[in-house]
């Protein structure tokens, strides 16, 4: 699997604006690095940098010494799988289908094993034989998991980059837990990095190794949640009066609106 994934003062300028300003960051396997930061900052600008889905308009993105946009697409797919906020289909498949279309740079057909282990992986199972399109927003956000674990599944296990744009939107407690349990499970194997945006500031802290404070496309704070995730650092870039206090039973931060 490819080693390191690095972006290099990487810029995003639409229609005169800068949307993404000289950012830098490095991202490893075996790590769960979650991007916050206020509305209009640029997580998901950023993140469809990082995926290839934008060109940066200066610097650029490397994955294994080899810069973004020489990868051909179909050999990316195989290391990198994106789930997005929105995932509307132009189609109404079946469950198994849409996951089975995250085989499609791997086979032909996919393979039922692989998608019945995601099913299983991502609470899907009991979705088995429903139509996409008549689910709810929680249950599509599950099927879209599984379905970019589908795509990175090679030996036995999900490889690669995986890159989520608000995950848990839709999703209720029980869903939540479950879906950040499993992604911090699966790369503490060491085979798969995660990359999430997260609006929930305790989910991040919970749950990710690193954290990455966007503000106006700047990065403007990063490292782990007790380092990133100060009281006048919230205060100052999100505009809102908040407290930090302590998870009481997990050594993490935890932030609360004030009254």
């Amino acid at each position: 699997m490819a080693e390191r994934f690095c972006a290099d003062n990487i810029s995003f300028t639409q229609s005169g604006r800068v949307l993404i300003d000289n950012v830098s960051l490095t991202l490893s396997p075996g790590e769960m690095v979650a991007l916050i930061g206020p509305n209009g900052a640029g997580k998901s600008t950023l993140l469809r940098l990082l995926t290839g889905y934008l060109t940066p308009t200066g610097g650029e993105c490397v994955l294994a010494n080899k810069p973004l946009k020489e990868w051909s697409p179909e050999t990316l797919s195989r290391y990198r799988a994106v789930m997005r906020q929105h995932a509307q289909l132009g189609f109404d498949w079946p469950v198994e289908a849409v996951i089975g279309m995250g085989r499609a740079p791997w086979s032909q057909r996919p393979e039922p094993s692989i998608v019945a282990e995601v099913m299983r992986l991502t609470g899907c199972s009991p979705l088995a034989g429903r139509h996409y399109n008549a689910l709810s927003g929680g249950e599509q956000q599950r099927v879209q998991l599984a379905r970019a674990l589908a795509q990175l599944w090679h030996r036995g296990a999900p490889r690669g980059w995986l890159f989520l744009d608000e995950p848990t939107s839709a999703l209720d407690l029980y869903h939540q837990q479950h879906l950040l349990r499993l992604l911090a499970s699966l790369t503490r194997e060491g085979h798969l990095h995660v990359c999430v945006v997260l609006h929930d500031l305790n989910l991040a802290a919970l749950w990710a190794d690193r954290i990455l404070l966007l503000h106006q496309g700047r990065m403007v704070s990063q490292g782990t949640p007790e380092r990133v995730l100060q009281t006048d650092a919230l205060t100052r870039w999100y505009g809102a009066q908040v407290h930090v206090g302590r998870h009481p039973s997990h050594a993490v931060p935890q932030v609360f609106l004030s009254p």
